[in-house]
């Protein structure tokens, strides 16, 4: 047998050694017999293999030990089995598998120490899975685990086992999935890197760590670091959240709302409906009691819409005051239904830092059609829907309708074509103020149009309302100054001189640049600013009265005068109106007929009524919409000053202007006796 093997008797002396044990020694075999063992083989004198000899004579256990023979540089395991009064000694060369062991011995002492310099928790285990070495850091953490009512994993343990306490399922099975092809082995295994995030619980926290294992190829050993990257995962989460929803009110925001959109309408037989809320005159609100009540009205809104839906249904906030609910499987009449009760809830007023504010909204619904899958064309219909809304006054709810389709369109192309320079298409017509007493004339009123290349002549009512969504009104409205004043005094140089009434918005008060933008055209045009009018709505006043009010009194400082237009249709306070300094009240026609149908005896006692008062402030009167001529012997029993309407001229272009006033003069000055004779229409 290629072992050494040999006995010794109870005297020391070799009792049988075979060949193998002689070469070891140098010596021929049955020259050893029955000589001292420790003579022969002077090595084992003082060595850990002699210390066995006697243990193992001494109680009559085997032992196995490993030494190192010196003279052939080898290692050797040895076993000493007591028998007979002597020992038994087997001795088998080592040396290659204790080097190997050595190696790896060496190579594991400085992968660990280099696992312990690492930062995360970190362990190495071997190919059946067992925990080698751990690093302080795992042994910190292990504190953790064991607080949140775990068994930390020690060297020895079962890794996998260890790992699954507490680990959902599905991050279980992918662990143990990429560790089992690490261990596996194959050419490229040491090039492989196995990476997993998973969630596991901590008392009542979450936690995320990050698994990065890799294989020790030499040993077939596999290092595992774990990474907390809660804090990362927590900041995700929250940017997800921000991208996803309105920092002010918590709520879904836009992208985040087409998206839960697009889903409802995944379905072949999606049924779902959009309700899109505009908040009234939230800008005043903002204006008047400043943006930190106005957020907070927002909130309150926003948290009133959420508690008056069903559980399935969903609301964001689109942005500024406009607002959006999704009714999941909803036809247009339980979506009108909801819209109704969404409508309700704003009876309430809202209460913000001690004020009790009223709101109200508009609310458009468009239900989702057959085959409509795209998501925007939903928010379109219920877009344009409150627009509708919108535009029919305050809180109103309107149904979607193929035709709204058609407006918003339009509406669209308005925008484009007024940003790319429609002003070009532009021109004015005017339209003869004259005196009741007289029937001399005494100005012009300005009207804008647009000469549309494929759509003819648009009154204002078509796109001023999409110029002032767009920014483009105050534009306009400088170029109509412009315009105007310099057809005022070019009408003056030819010896025709009116005074010129121009349209001016609420929007240009809010601009502050009305009395720069006056001063500009009447300077362009050499206009004398006495001859220059503007006429504002009742409600363009009542928007901003402050703003209002300071800038008219500067121009009415350099002469330009001020008529309220279309007086009787707002809700503007007489207080509000007083405080201006108005020149002219402008009564609109709705109130000319209601005091016709209210005329007792050919007396319009109501009109009547309103002339005297404004007599009585010094404010003179126009009444507007003459267009009978019941309607002109009413405003001058009235004792109205002056007059305007279809029954006394048209609105015209400017060169017909020069002609019709040649044709009264003709008649004798007396433009109200032409009209009610037929010659001036």
């Amino acid at each position: 047998m290629p072992d050494a093997v040999y006995r010794i008797d109870a005297k020391g002396r070799f009792s049988y050694v075979n060949r193998a044990a002689g070469e070891l020694m140098g010596r021929v075999a049955d020259e050893l017999v029955g000589r001292k063992a420790l003579e022969c083989f002077p090595e084992v004198r003082g060595s850990v293999l002699e210390e066995h000899y006697r243990t193992a004579m001494a109680d009559g256990r085997p032992r196995t030990v490993e030494f190192f023979y010196p003279p052939s540089g080898r290692w050797y395991e040895a076993r000493v089995f007591p028998a007979n009064r002597g020992l038994t000694v087997f001795l088998r060369d080592v040396d290659e598998w204790h080097r190997v062991q050595a190696q790896r011995a060496q190579e594991l002492t400085q992968l660990t120490a280099v696992i312990e310099a690492l930062p995360p928790a970190t362990v190495l285990i071997d190919g059946g899975g067992r925990i080698v070495s751990v690093n302080r850091r795992w042994t910190a953490a292990g504190e953790v685990v064991s607080r949140a009512g775990h068994r930390a994993g020690r060297v020895g343990d079962d890794y996998l086992e260890v790992m699954s306490q507490g680990m959902g399922s599905d991050d279980r099975k992918a662990i143990t999935a990429g560790l089992a092809e690490l261990m596996a082995g194959g050419s490229d295994a040491a090039d492989r890197v196995f990476a997993h995030d998973y969630q596991h619980p901590l008392n009542r926290d979450r936690a995320w760590f990050r698994i990065q294992a890799a294989r020790v190829e030499a040993s077939g050993q596999v290092v595992i670091t774990h990474t907390d990257i809660t804090e990362r995962v927590l900041d995700q989460e929250a940017l997800a959240w921000q991208a996803t929803h309105d920092d002010l009110t918590g709520l879904p925001n836009r992208a985040c709302l087409l998206e839960l959109i697009g889903d409802a309408l995944a379905g072949d037989e999606a049924r779902a409906a959009l309700l899109f809320l505009d908040l009234d005159g939230f800008k005043t609100v903002n204006d008047s009691l400043g943006h930190d009540v106005g957020d907070e009205l927002l909130r309150q809104v926003g948290a009133r819409l959420r508690d008056q839906l069903r559980p399935d249904d969903a609301v964001g906030r689109l942005g500024g005051d406009q607002f959006l609910v999704l009714a999941r499987g909803c036809d247009i009449s339980e979506a009108a239904a909801l819209a109704f009760r969404l409508q309700t809830s704003f009876t309430r007023p809202f209460l913000a830092e001690g004020i009790s504010v009223p709101l109200s909204a508009s609310i458009g619904v468009a239900a989702a059609q057959p085959g409509v899958r795209q998501a925007h064309q939903l928010l379109s219909d219920a877009d344009a829907a409150a627009y509708a809304a919108k535009g029919a006054g305050r809180d109103r709810i309107h149904l979607f309708s193929p035709g709204l389709r058609d407006a918003a369109r339009w509406r669209l192309e308005v925008a484009n074509r007024l940003r790319d320079g429609a002003v070009d298409e532009f021109v004015v017509h005017y339209q003869p103020l004259v005196r009741v007493d007289t029937g001399e004339v005494e100005g012009v009123e300005a009207l804008l149009r647009w000469q549309h290349p494929e759509r003819g002549l648009l009154s204002p009512d078509a796109f001023l309302s999409v110029a002032e969504e767009t920014g483009q009104l105050i534009p306009i409205t400088r170029w109509l100054l412009g315009e105007t004043t310099r057809q005022a005094a070019e009408w003056a140089a030819q010896g025709l001189p009116l005074r010129m009434s121009v349209n001016i918005s609420a929007r240009h008060f809010s601009a502050e640049t009305l009395v720069h933008d006056v001063r500009l055209a009447l300077h362009d045009s050499g206009l004398p600013a006495e001859n220059l009018v503007l006429e504002l709505t009742e409600t363009s006043v009542a928007e901003d009265p402050t703003r209002a009010e300071d800038q008219l009194a500067v121009l009415r400082s350099f002469g330009v005068r001020v008529a309220i237009d279309d007086f009787g249709t707002g809700w503007s306070s007489l207080a509000q109106l007083l405080a201006l300094p108005i020149g002219t009240l402008k009564i609109d026609r709705s109130l000319l007929t209601a005091a016709a149908r209210l005329a007792a005896g050919g007396t319009g006692a109501v009109l009547a009524a309103i002339v005297s008062l404004a007599r009585t402030l010094g404010i003179r009167s126009v009444a507007e919409g003459v267009e009978t001529a019941e309607h002109l012997q009413m405003v001058r029993e009235a004792g109205c000053d002056f007059a305007q309407g279809y029954l006394l001229a048209h609105p015209m272009p400017a060169a017909d202007v020069t002609r019709w006033a040649s044709r009264v003069r003709a008649a004798g000055g007396d433009s109200c006796a032409l009209a009610l004779q037929g010659q001036a229409r």
